[in-house]
C-alpha cells in the first residue's frame, strides 16, 4: 500500500519541489498552504505522515503539531518538521513539541527521500 503524505508548506517553490520528489518516489501526496488547512486535511484524510513547515503564516507548525498530537484522532500520524531552522537546539525544541522527526531545508533530494522512507517504517513514539 502506498503511503499517504500531507505536505504543509506556505512557500510555493518548496511545495512544488517537495510534491515532485514525493510523487516521483510513488507516494500519494496531499497539500495545504497553512496550518489550519493542514489540520483540516489531516483530520479528513488521515495521512501516514505530515511534512510540516515550522514557519507558517498565522499558526506556526509547532502549534499545529501540538494540536494534532493532542487530538486522539490524529495523534498517531507521524509529523516531521521540514524546516530551515537548523541552529543548535532547534531540532531538540522541535522534537520536544511532539514532532516525530526533523528534516532541514534546503533539502537534498536523495537524503530527503531516504529520511522519509525511514521515518515511515519507524514505529511512532511510545504513548
Amino acid at each position: 500500500m502506498t503511503a499517504k503524505i500531507l505536505v504543509i508548506e506556505d512557500n510555493p517553490a518548496n511545495m512544488k519541489l517537495t510534491i515532485l520528489l514525493l510523487d516521483y518516489a510513488g507516494y500519494q501526496v496531499l497539500q495545504a498552504g497553512n496550518a489550519a488547512a493542514g489540520i483540516a486535511v489531516a483530520r479528513e484524510h488521515m495521512p501516514d505522515m505530515i511534512l510540516m513547515d515550522i514557519q507558517l503564516p498565522g499558526m506556526d507548525g509547532l502549534e499545529a503539531t501540538r494540536l494534532l498530537k493532542a487530538d486522539a484522532a490524529t495523534r498517531n500520524i507521524k509529523v516531521v518538521a521540514l524546516t530551515a531552522f537548523a541552529m543548535k537546539g532547534d531540532e531538540e525544541r522541535i522534537l520536544a513539541v511532539g514532532c516525530d522527526g526533523y528534516i532541514a531545508k534546503p533539502i537534498e533530494y536523495k537524503d530527503f527521500l531516504a529520511q522519509v522512507a525511514q521515518l515511515l517504517t519507524v514505529e511512532g513514539p511510545a504513548s
